[in-house]
């Protein structure tokens, strides 16, 4: 692979990062700056974390870590969907189903994505 945008965990981040960004933008005013600039940052995080990872795979562990730290943001951002549909700021029940949805396979796909760089990518590739 000769770029992180080749990677499918990538482009999935990125597109979800996007889709929250614009759903944080109808939340009402008092969210807007609390939950919802919370759920941006994380969301943005899971695609700038396997982007800085992936910078670093020369160095494995360095790698892993960055993947886990992206897995750490995926999950970050799945409570705070939760957190805004449990408080009826996000009231868009199909909208949710479908960002909690994505954002547990995408967690998922993270960690079999760090499952395959522990067991086939090498030191120093």
């Amino acid at each position: 692979m000769s770029s992180y945008r080749e990677l499918e965990i990538y482009n999935e981040s990125k597109r979800l990062a996007i889709e929250v960004h614009k759903m944080t933008m109808a939340l009402p005013k008092y969210e807007l700056f609390e939950e919802g600039s919370q759920i941006r940052r994380s969301s943005k995080s899971v695609t700038s974390m396997i982007v800085e990872g992936y910078g670093r795979r020369r160095y494995k562990a360095d790698f892993i870590k960055h993947l886990i730290f992206s897995q750490s943001e995926c999950d970050e951002t799945i409570v705070h969907l939760d957190f805004l549909f449990t408080t009826k700021s996000l009231s868009d029940a199909e909208l949710y189903k479908k960002l909690r949805s994505d954002y547990d396979l995408l967690s998922k796909r993270i960690n079999k994505y760090i499952q395959w760089v522990e067991s086939n990518l090498n030191e120093f590739n």
